[in-house]
């Protein structure tokens, strides 16, 4: 990896509620462990850390990464490996980085695994592989560093999940799974750690397209975290829904819309700021799908809550009668909400996919 070169203060910042670094608010060198920095978005993080001033130890995957090549990014940043789904090999880069640097201040984590593929036709290797990796490998990273950033008090977790930690994507339904019990833990860890002046947040980035300049001479896989798995018959048609997660990485390929290099420089800002957010997301993908999650959501509760919430015997129904229909009954929500097959999924209506 070169040397980072110099680069104009970025124009994008996060919200001032949130206190970000700048001018009246000097950022201080920090110490960074990024988990999964061989990965595109890992790669684009530890540049912005070493490009504004911070220390960074850089942790590659012990199965495709040599130690020999984790030497030499820059003499700010000490390269090492990790299995994150061995406590023994997290436990090893925490002790190895105090021992270097003598604190550590923030925690990445962007290391991930994915099989796209229809849920019936992946093994239980492969999905136990994606909850070791995914979720296992977070607690790991927690469980092991939470007494030193007690001890510390202070510390700060940047967990990197997905939009597919807040929505149902055919294709990459054990994937899904292992996000959404991440963004679980991190919501519910925070309550017991907030006494420790200890922050989390949660980073969503939706489809993040490898756009530092030089990455023609350090290629990486356009989709490198996730395997494909060829569909059995039942699953095999082209316009099954299972095939929707592989339909968009072959329509997209290369072009995602949202800049790992712009994701990275909104990273840094929180590692920095006082007051970050329970979850970050990155680009307009993640937006509009997920808001699109929730607003069905909030659909689909309306459409219920009369089992739960019902009318009260003495209710004045008189200037409901004209919406009767023909046969004396009444129209319920069900029947004025946009058609079922019209629903969203992942930002795709069903009959798009």
């Amino acid at each position: 990896m070169p040397s980072p070169e110099s680069k104009p203060p970025s124009k994008l910042q996060l919200p001032m509620s949130c206190d970000p670094p700048g001018p009246g608010n000097p950022a201080k060198q920090l110490v960074w462990i990024v988990f999964g920095s061989t990965g595109h978005m890992g790669r684009s993080l530890v540049r912005s850390c070493l490009n504004q001033g911070d220390l960074v130890v850089a942790v590659g995957r012990v199965f495709e990464n040599t130690l020999a090549s984790m030497q030499g990014w820059h003499e700010n940043c000490l390269g090492l490996l990790c299995d994150v789904r061995a406590r023994e090999s997290v436990s090893e880069v925490i002790s190895t980085s105090l021992s270097h640097f003598g604190r550590i201040d923030v925690i990445a984590n962007c290391s991930g695994y994915g099989v796209i593929g229809a849920c019936e036709d992946q093994d239980e290797h492969e999905i136990r592989n994606q909850f070791e990796t995914n979720f296992m490998g977070t607690l790991h990273i927690i469980q092991l560093s939470l007494p030193y950033f007690r001890e510390q008090g202070a510390g700060r977790y940047l967990i990197f999940s997905s939009t597919s930690g807040a929505l149902g994507v055919p294709g990459l339904g054990p994937y899904c799974a292992t996000k959404y019990a991440v963004e679980g833990l991190i919501e519910a860890m925070l309550y017991e750690v907030d006494a420790f002046n200890i922050k989390a947040t949660l980073v969503e980035p939706g489809l993040v397209r490898r756009d530092e300049p030089d990455w023609d001479s350090n290629p990486l896989p356009t989709w490198g975290h996730f395997l494909i798995k060829p569909a059995s018959e039942p699953y095999a048609q082209a316009t099954s829904p299972a095939l929707h997660a592989k339909r968009m990485v072959q329509w997209l390929g290369d072009k995602q819309p949202t800049s790992a290099v712009k994701c990275a420089e909104l990273v840094w800002q929180l590692g920095h700021c006082s007051y970050p957010p329970l979850r970050l997301l990155l680009g307009s993908y993640a937006i509009e799908s997920i808001r699109d999650r929730l607003r069905s959501i909030i659909e689909e509760l309306e459409d219920w809550k009369h089992l739960h919430f019902p009318v009260a015997p003495d209710a004045n129904l008189g200037e409901d009668k004209d919406e009767d229909n023909e046969d004396g009954r009444m129209d319920t929500a069900v029947n004025t909400k946009r058609p079922r097959n019209e629903s969203r999924v992942s930002g795709f209506r069903r009959d798009q996919m």
